[in-house]
């Protein structure tokens, strides 16, 4: 399949120039924590008793995610994926609007954000968790969209009809991982943590939805690496196959597996 005619850039004002991978962000973060309010606010879906958050508390942590995002993603880029090329031109870690950002970072980033944000309000962590970790797919599925319009992050030469040529992958039809990753990280994972809090009320349980999250995520990147070509500047870590995403996604896939074990102990 041909890819399609999407200028990565949707408008520019002189030198200034708004991109779909930061409207992508911007979208995301916001829906987001639309979302995140409407969770707070349904007291059913809560326990009856202890501490709780309000969306003043969403209202106020808005920011503290953004910044967690941004600077954890991008930080955790470097370091993971780009560190011998900024190390050599160091102006190039403020490129972020050339893309360049790990989900992993992001959340590392974001997890220093809640702990800190938790600790000043007096707030329930795992609360929190849960509630940042329900809406996390919604950025997932507009941050892989924007991959996709960027033609970056793409997969492995492929025959199946629903391969793509993409502009910085040579002449070969490849994998539409970025879909892919979309599709799952994105849609699936948050249809899935939707149907556990309005229908198996797994906010009762604290840290289920937060631990469900994380599974979810690591298995769907582990998958989808299988079809992702790997970083050019990495490659493979070992035996043809072992990718840098593999690697911090298997800690993540044992939390997250803890996490729903312990959950009904936080109940």
């Amino acid at each position: 399949m041909a890819f399609p005619d999407i200028d990565p850039v949707i408008f520019a004002i002189g030198p200034v120039q708004v991109r779909w991978y930061g409207l992508a962000y911007v979208i995301g973060i916001l829906l987001g924590w639309r979302y995140a309010r409407k969770l707070v606010e349904n007291e059913k879906l809560w326990p009856a008793s202890g501490p709780r958050m309000t969306a003043l508390d969403i209202d106020d942590f808005l920011l503290w995610a953004t910044v967690g995002i941004v600077a954890g993603g991008r930080i955790g880029y470097i370091l993971f994926y780009d560190f011998a090329a900024v190390s050599a031109n160091p102006v190039r870690a403020l490129e972020i609007w050339n893309g360049g950002m790990s989900f992993h970072g992001g959340l590392l980033g974001t997890l220093v954000a809640m702990l800190l944000f938790a600790h000043k309000r007096s707030i329930p962590v795992f609360n929190l968790f849960d509630v940042v970790c329900a809406v996390v797919p919604v950025g997932l599925l507009f941050g892989r969209l924007a991959n996709f319009i960027n033609s970056e992050l793409w997969g492995k030469l492929t025959d199946v009809p629903w391969a793509f040529v993409f502009p910085t992958g040579g002449p070969f039809p490849r994998h539409p991982t970025q879909l892919y990753e979309a599709a799952l990280e994105g849609l699936l994972l948050l249809s899935v943590l939707a149907w556990l809090i309005y229908r198996r009320q797994a906010l009762k349980h604290r840290g289920l939805v937060a631990g469900s999250f994380v599974t979810g995520y690591a298995l769907s990147r582990i998958f989808v690496e299988f079809f992702r070509e790997p970083d050019i500047q990495i490659g493979y870590l070992a035996g043809g196959w072992l990718t840098m995403g593999m690697v911090l996604s298997l800690p993540m896939l044992a939390v997250g597996l803890w996490a729903v074990a312990t959950a009904k102990s936080r109940a």
